[in-house]
């Protein structure tokens, strides 16, 4: 799904358009408030937009 960071639901959503663009890349992880925030705004599960892998 694209979404346009210059659409006005970034500035009401509690973080700044660099960390959602870094979340979007993979560079940051999401505190666990943002990641439900994310998965409510979108209307999916929170494991269809993140996954968790351990690493060693």
């Amino acid at each position: 799904m694209a979404v346009t960071l210059g659409s006005g639901w970034v500035a009401g959503f509690g973080v700044s358009r660099q960390s959602v663009n870094a979340i979007g890349t993979g560079k940051f992880d999401p505190s666990l408030p943002v990641a439900f925030r994310l998965a409510l705004l979108f209307e999916l599960p929170i494991e269809d937009i993140f996954s968790f892998e351990p690493t060693p």
